[in-house]
């Protein structure tokens, strides 16, 4: 059965067994035959181009021999322009539907290739005929010639095709040929628009579209900008080049965030799925996750699906009367020696050259076999006007002519080479006859020739010689020859090895492959397809129950007008920060981004908010104090810093809010490890804050980071932190040390009661908003405000009856200040400190108070609460914000709001003293 999940045994996650239990209850179920034949979606080469492409629906799929489709009209002529007649516009009683627990729905299925051949009878009349393994009715999508030019010939098969077989991009005088890249790529979405817009006019809500290969990959974002809630998987027939390879490729953003819009993403292998995974995190800079790639809370799933043929198909084929003749006919043409055989396209990436060139090798170094084996090479034109492949039709034809003329004889030569294609019945005869088969694909998504070959060899029981590159060297590599193609001397020590097995050996080897070829059929494929993607479906609809909804501005923003006395905490970093255009550069642009600014966009609305007299504004952060001076000491609001442990109005001096007896006997072994592994680590840095040590590795290379970072966590928790009183905290690409109990909600009462001291505050507060993108261990504050929460659960601060030091640097004993001037505006603030507690109705002896004076000015409804979760969509907030850009839209409509309110009541008053 197909791997559920390409990077777990069993799926990975929780409730992934379920899944696998689920899937293989169904296997037990009748077969719903899907797809009939293997060359139906085998789009692993470049292909001639066509006038047209098709955009399936595929409510049913018939078998290869059965009847014509009963929706369309006898396959009769369709005029250029003109879809053929859409099987939807009338009765659905002849649709097969899709039985998949108990379920009933349609399957779209949308592909460049035709299931039908388009054949031109006049000037303006088309014959359609249905190939073989067809579905039942199709819906054309006509393109013009220029689009054809630009989209297939131009972006498809000279961009997309040679990168994703690691043949690289084209250098400037082919791209010539087909005008430029932009205007191709435009041809390219411009197609896929038009494949889109076919589904549209057809799709009801329930059905699934399954959309196929890389002449599509736009296609599923075009489809979940239309409805996002379509049942969308895309599954790619070619290799998935490295991401090294890949990231050369101009549109690579585009095409990648394209394809995630897809729920259900899937691959031939797992090599090619964890390509697709590593290029996402190292180019989009997502979280891969052993379940697919994460973005936002929202997780596309990406999984390896190998595909199989009808084998059915071809075993019935062997007892056809004119099978059986053509295999007496090659039987006795053959007679006293033994057959190899090779079915490939004349491709570049079908290794001929180096099959012939390892036979020779094998005639060379093995003598006696002369007159006793014959290689029969079926090479398939393809795309006959392109410059290369004439060269290496050219090349073949030569190296053959060289070795047929050097150990031929006048009654025999040793390769028999066909520059054509055999009809279905003469290639199943060939198949059947044939001793060796030898695979020497360069790179292959799949190729099925070798399944075909092993589905005919029920009786002879031949040897499969198999490239390493091609895809199904990963399902039939046990039963297989496995080959380097590259390695002449490999691989001709291989055909010496297959001729010369013997029979037990070949007998285990034939059933191992033959029991895979006939169990993991196209059907099952198909099948095991749409049963993961209806169950990919589901399962985010679960995760979507627990994302919280998204903020509800107008409602929060007539609260906040009606309330008293309001409190704003907002973090920094994420959330009223400027943000960074990468431009998909590898770990984006690090000098600017470490660089944290506030949006520009956020000056005006900010002032407002902090000058009303009713409102009380907190930037509550993990960074430094000097970042927050640098950003914000020209408003009037309070700053916090450092997770809250620092604390100072923009008017006044910072004081400290942590327990005055903190140890941090920790932080010397803690900082020598940081720097021994940001050495180690390219682009990775550390901060050394008074509370905390952060080291980031956002920047470096995906992979080597986390292994560091892993590496990292193990020094430390065996040596520096083994016995210390911290907390590791662990972001997504980053690693922090910090003190017990310094958390944002462990600060925040203090923060408040400090508030509340300074500025004498008696109003009750009334209405809090709280937004920022926390860390998960800092989200307690969202559950501190949360009047539905009982108040034995918030939490406590650590040291909840230590007193406030109002010292500027507020450091403990044997912590350290990076502030320079330190000792000076030590003895300063000490002095106004002294002074504003001599003159104040509050003082004493001590500056002490409680820690419940800031939770005690609260008279907080739940309808005046609005915690606000920025970019993360597993969080304890009530609300979500996408991203920093949304809060800067709401804080101006909250902004323009107050001010508008303010202005209505100053009028009001001005009238009322009239």
């Amino acid at each position: 059965m197909p791997t559920s999940s390409p990077f777990t045994g069993d799926g990975g996650g929780a409730g992934s067994p379920t899944r696998v239990e689920r899937m293989l209850r169904e296997r037990e179920h009748s077969r719903r035959h899907l797809f009939a034949s293997s060359d139906a979606m085998d789009t692993d080469r470049a292909e001639p181009a066509s006038a047209s492409a098709g955009a399936f629906v595929a409510d049913g799929v018939q078998s290869p021999g059965c009847a014509a489709p009963a929706n369309m009209e006898d396959a009769g002529g369709v005029a250029p322009g003109h879809a053929a007649r859409s099987p939807l516009a009338g009765s659905r009683s002849g649709f097969r539907r899709l039985g998949l627990r108990g379920m009933k729905q349609r399957l779209l299925v949308v592909a460049n290739r035709l299931p039908v051949s388009a054949n031109r009878r006049g000037e303006d009349q088309w014959s359609l005929e249905i190939s073989a393994g067809g579905l039942v009715s199709a819906l054309l999508v006509f393109l013009d010639e220029e689009i054809v030019h630009q989209y297939y010939n131009g972006y498809c098969n000279n961009i997309l095709w040679p990168l994703f077989h690691y043949l690289g991009l084209p250098q400037e005088d082919r791209l010539a040929t087909t005008r430029n890249f932009e205007s191709q790529f435009d041809a390219y979405k411009r197609a896929n628009q038009m494949f889109a817009d076919v589904v549209y006019q057809h799709y009801q809500e329930g059905d699934v579209i399954w959309c196929h290969d890389y002449h599509l990959m736009f296609l599923p974002k075009c489809l979940k900008d239309h409805d996002i809630n379509m049942k969308v998987g895309w599954f790619l027939h070619t290799p998935f080049p490295s991401s090294e390879i890949y990231r050369t490729l101009p549109s690579r953003l585009e095409l990648l965030r394209s394809v995630l819009c897809a729920d259900l993403v899937g691959f031939h292998t797992y090599d090619y799925a964890r390509h697709f995974v590593s290029a996402c995190t190292r180019i989009l800079g997502l979280e891969g996750t052993p379940e697919g790639v994460e973005d936002q809370g929202r997780l596309t799933r990406v999984a390896a699906f190998p595909i199989g043929i009808d084998s059915d198909r071809f075993k019935r084929a062997l007892e056809l009367p004119a099978v059986k003749r053509h295999i007496n006919e090659l039987t006795h043409r053959f007679a006293g020696r033994k057959v190899m055989l090779g079915v490939d396209r004349l491709d570049m990436i079908k290794g001929i050259p180096q099959k012939i060139l390892a036979f020779e090798k094998f005639l060379e170094e093995n003598p006696d076999w002369n007159d006793k084996v014959v290689l029969l090479q079926i090479a398939v034109p393809t795309r006959t006007d392109v410059p290369e492949y004439q060269k290496l039709t050219s090349q073949v034809h030569e190296i053959v002519g060289r070795i047929n003329g050097r150990f031929g004889t006048l009654t025999a030569v040793p390769i028999h080479h066909l520059d054509r294609s055999l009809d279905f019945h003469a290639l199943c005869a060939l198949y059947a006859v044939t001793d060796v088969a030898l695979v020497t694909s360069l790179r292959d998504g799949m190729n099925l020739v070798s399944y075909e070959y092993v589905a005919c060899q029920g009786s002879k029981k031949g040897v499969l010689i198999l490239s390493e590159f091609a895809g199904a060297a990963q399902s039939l590599g046990a039963g297989a020859i496995l080959v380097n193609p590259w390695n002449i001397t490999e691989v001709a020590d291989s055909i010496r090895h297959a001729l010369t097995m013997p029979s037990d050996e070949r007998e285990k080897r034939h059933r191992h492959n033959y029991a895979h070829v006939t169990t993991h059929t196209a059907q099952d494929w198909a099948e095991t397809f749409v049963c993961e993607l209806n169950d990919t479906v589901a399962e985010a609809q679960l995760r979507t129950r627990q994302v919280p909804p998204g903020l509800p501005s107008q409602t929060a923003i007539q609260q906040y007008l009606r309330s008293k006395n309001r409190l704003l905490i907002l973090g920094f970093n994420s959330t009223l920060t400027e943000p960074v255009e990468s431009s998909g550069r590898r770990g984006g642009d690090q000098i600017k981004e470490m660089e944290l600014k506030l949006h520009p966009d956020l000056k005006g609305p900010l002032k407002a908010l902090c000058e009303d007299e009713n409102t009380t504004v907190i930037v509550l952060s993990g960074s430094d104090r000097s970042v927050l001076d640098e950003n914000f000491g020209e408003f009037k609001m309070w700053l916090a810093a450092e997770h809250g442990m620092f604390l100072r109005p923009t008017y006044g001096e910072w004081m400290t809010t942590m327990p005055e007896h903190l140890n941090m006997d920790w932080v010397d072994s803690v900082k020598h490890v940081f720097e021994y592994f940001t050495e180690r680590t390219p682009r990775s840095h550390f901060e050394h804050r008074e509370t905390s040590f952060v080291w980031n590795y956002k920047y470096a290379d995906v992979e080597f980071g986390r292994l560091q970072a892993r590496d990292m966590l193990q020094h430390l928790w065996t040596g520096p932190i083994s016995n210390a009183a911290v907390d590791v905290v662990q972001g997504s690409r980053s690693v922090e040390v910090r003190s017990v109990g310094i958390t944002k909600g462990a600060a925040i009462d203090r923060i408040l009661g400090e508030i509340v001291h300074s500025e004498n505050m008696v109003t009750p507060i009334d209405y809090v908003l709280c937004v920022g993108h926390f860390l998960g261990k800092d989200e307690d504050i969202y559950v501190f405000f949360d009047p539905e929460y009982p108040s034995e659960s918030k939490v406590k601060p650590e040291g909840a009856s230590a007193s406030l030091d109002r010292r500027p640097n507020g450091r403990p004993s044997n912590g350290r200040s990076n502030s320079r001037n330190s000792q000076s505006r030590t003895q300063k603030a000490q002095q106004v400190a002294s002074e504003k507690s001599s003159s104040s109705s509050h003082s004493s002896t001590s500056s002490d108070h409680n820690w419940r004076e800031g939770s005690s000015v609260l008279d907080l409804k739940g309808e005046n609460y609005f915690s606000c979760a920025v970019g993360r969509k597993r969080s304890n907030a009530r609300y979500l914000l996408n991203s920093s850009e949304d809060v800067v839209s709401f804080l101006k409509e909250l902004a323009t709001a107050t001010a508008g309110f303010q202005a209505g009541n100053a009028d009001y008053m001005f009238l009322d003293r009239q």
